[in-house]
């Protein structure tokens, strides 16, 4: 019985083998002929598990300034990779892998300036289908990548990413702002590359493909790819000559006194468009350790302004028919309330009609004239102007500033610019009333967005916010703002070439503990005007904080940087005066033969200046369609990068300014004038110059 019972227990053993074995066959051809398994699509689950699929970022667009100088572009950067992995390798006289280890690491050593054992060490790593190069083999130029490209390494290749990068570093830094590149895709964070983010991104593309068991696309099989569409190119108002202009205007004064920041902006009188926003401290756009505050001068400066605001309270006060020029008052000083109101130089000039008080910037005669007017009437004309409201500018971060004032002593300080907080941008767009007969433009600053096929999806109009202010009160105020600078007492600010009006302000700094700061620096000085005076192209804005100096130093600085934008723009005549024999327009020389460019700006009675002993121009200065004097320099950059330093005896400072920009020169001048000598001399390679100093005269 014990024996039937055993074989039973075998035989159960068996038929539960044989039915498990069938049961296994069964599910396998049930899985190998059925699509779904468990309610899981099989196919679609092999492909997800096999298939990769990476997004192709779109080549962002350049942001570029109103003649098409190159601002914000973006240019591939590469990184040094090899392949270790020998399966790699399918023909032996074709190595897809790293074959010999030690030449390789030579090789590459030589090129990259790095150590070789260190290269080697990546190199003999085990077990691993690639390696990197750490610092050694990162952000490589296209130039380095095409010198390693020659050495025909086995098993070398390379990951392309693309970086942003600024051309002329810190040149309009808060304008453009910065974009940083987080893991391929690249974000505007600052500026216009951040307002106009989505434009400049375009649209992402993505390539699928099926991978091997290290990640990598398994050889001879299809991808699926759709291409991206890269990003617009956006085009800004900023002139890159009268940029340059007002850069060299605070940088020359910053080398010789201390301030905390200094603004210097420039707008088309007509239209709008801002021309030039220079301040400092400025940042190096590809240098982002530079950078040490957020806040863009231009919208995000918001402070009291001083006496600049005269202007505005003087025309509140004729818009509602309370101003008679004639009419006297005593100036010095004032009772309001429980405070006393004085001239800034506390005595002031006796009795006086308010036409001098404008031209003399008495404090007492504004307030008078605010007292007259009333707290209603005086905020409502500044809030017509666009004070105390953002004007929807195209930068981000845009304050709104300040109007708000109850009391008779808030009424008094307002009408001198205390008390109240503007912006420059809001400062550039009021004085335009000035400037359009009456009519406020809102300013800008993108010119046009141009697609990737050259199509201009934008162009820019001039906004025209309607009339603010009548003709009868513009004319009035532009004899008032002539007598401010050629009968008041603000004579430094006359140019020479070209008749400069406008409003100086001095303004006390608030101080966090209450009340003002009391050190003889502790002021915000600034001036808002505009040239030529007979028909005005340019409003100027300018304002600096705690400069260490009560001279006409600031006056001095932006009245030659205004001549030089005169002659820039040449606006130093009437137009009836100007001889048009006597100005030229530049041609286009770029890939032109350097003979053949040479021979066109002589027969144009324009002297050129080469760079190089190359055949071709890969660029000029100034550009295509600028204006020049007839005698005017030209440099001309050629094809061989060996540039010598040519004799500036007789270069204007701006000439010699430009050059050293230019080639990158870091320069130091020395008096006023023209240049007399240097210390480096002519025909010194430019790669040798450490610094050049440039001695001025005017002799």
């Amino acid at each position: 019985m014990k024996r039937k019972a055993t074989i039973k227990i075998y035989k159960l053993i068996i038929f539960s083998v044989v039915f498990l074995f069938a049961a296994i066959i069964a599910k396998l051809c049930y899985v190998s002929l059925s699509d779904n398994v468990d309610g899981i699509n099989l196919t679609k689950f092999a492909n997800s598990r096999n298939t990769v699929k990476k997004t192709l970022y779109a080549t962002r667009g350049s942001i570029l300034d109103i003649n098409g100088n190159d601002l914000a572009s973006t240019v591939n950067s590469y990184k040094l990779i090899a392949y270790l992995e020998k399966s790699r390798t399918t023909d032996k006289d074709n190595p897809q892998h790293v074959v010999d280890k030690h030449m390789t690491a030579k090789k590459l050593a030589e090129v990259l300036k790095a150590p070789e054992d260190k290269l080697l060490e990546y190199l003999d790593k085990e077990d691993v289908y690639q390696v990197e190069f750490g610092p050694y083999g990162r952000s490589l130029t296209e130039l380095k990548k095409k010198e390693i490209e020659k050495l025909n390494l086995p098993g070398i290749d390379f990951i392309v990413s693309s970086t942003r990068y600024y051309k002329m570093g810190d040149f309009a830094s808060y304008i453009i702002g910065y974009a940083k590149n987080d893991e391929g895709k690249i974000t505007g964070e600052m500026g216009i590359e951040k307002s106009f983010d989505k434009v400049l991104t375009g649209k992402d593309g993505y390539t699928e493909y099926q991978k091997d068991a290290y990640g990598y696309q398994m050889p001879n099989t299809p991808s699926n790819t759709k291409e991206p569409v890269p990003g617009s190119d956006v085009y800004l108002t900023i002139d890159n000559n009268i940029q340059i202009i007002c850069d060299n205007a605070i940088k020359n004064l910053d080398k010789d006194y201390d301030f905390e920041w200094m603004i210097f902006d420039v707008m088309d009188a007509k239209t709008g468009a801002i021309v030039a926003s220079s301040n400092y401290p400025s940042f190096n756009l590809n240098d982002l350790n530079t950078l040490t505050s957020y806040l863009n001068p231009l919208v995000s400066y918001q402070y009291e302004p001083g006496s600049t605001m005269k202007t505005y309270s003087f025309m509140a006060s004729m818009e509602n028919k309370k101003y008679n020029g004639s009419d006297t008052f005593k100036s010095g000083k004032i009772e309001v309330a429980d405070a006393t109101i004085k001239d800034f130089n506390n005595t002031g000039w006796g009795t006086i009609t308010y036409d001098t008080g404008f031209a003399y910037s008495s404090n007492v005669g504004a307030t008078k004239l605010a007292l007259n007017l009333g707290k209603d009437k005086l905020k409502e004309f500044y809030s017509s102007l666009g004070f105390g409201k953002t004007t929807g500018s195209e930068l981000p971060g845009e304050v709104s500033g300040k109007i708000a004032f109850k009391y008779q002593t808030e009424l008094a300080n307002a009408s001198f610019g205390q008390g109240v907080l503007t912006t420059p941008i809001q400062n550039l767009q009021a004085m335009t009333v000035l400037t359009n007969n009456g009519n406020m433009i809102k300013p800008y600053l993108v010119s046009k967005i141009v697609d990737y096929n050259g199509k201009t999806t934008y162009k820019a109009e001039v906004t025209n916010l309607g009339k603010k202010v009548s003709e009868d009160t513009i004319k009035k105020m532009n004899s008032l703002m002539y007598d401010v600078v050629y009968n008041g007492l603000t004579a430094a600010w006359q140019a020479n070439n070209v008749t400069l009006v406008g409003k100086t302000g001095t303004a006390q700094i608030a101080s966090p503990n209450g009340g003002y700061l009391q050190g003889k620096n502790d002021y915000i000085r600034s001036f808002a005007g505009y040239f030529p005076y007979e028909d005005p192209k340019f409003i100027v804005y300018v304002s600096v904080k705690q400069i260490n100096t009560e001279s006409n130093v600031l006056a001095g600085a932006v009245k030659e940087a205004v001549e030089e934008i005169a002659k820039y723009s040449n606006i130093t005549h009437d137009n009836s005066d100007v001889d048009n024999s006597k100005i030229v327009t530049i041609n286009h020389y770029i890939n032109k033969d350097i003979k053949t460019v040479v021979d066109d700006l002589n027969r144009l009675k324009l002297t050129p200046v080469v760079f190089g002993s190359g055949n071709k121009v890969i660029s000029q200065y100034p550009l295509k369609d600028s204006v020049r004097n007839v005698g005017s320099k030209v440099f001309i950059f050629s094809n061989d990068d060996n540039y010598f330093l040519p004799d500036l005896t007789g270069y204007s400072a701006s000439e010699a300014i430009n050059l050293c920009r230019l080639l990158n020169i870091d320069y130091t001048l020395e008096g006023y004038g023209k240049v007399v000598s240097t210390n480096y001399p002519k025909g010194t390679n430019i790669k040798d110059i450490d610094a050049l100093l440039i001695n001025l005269s005017t002799d």
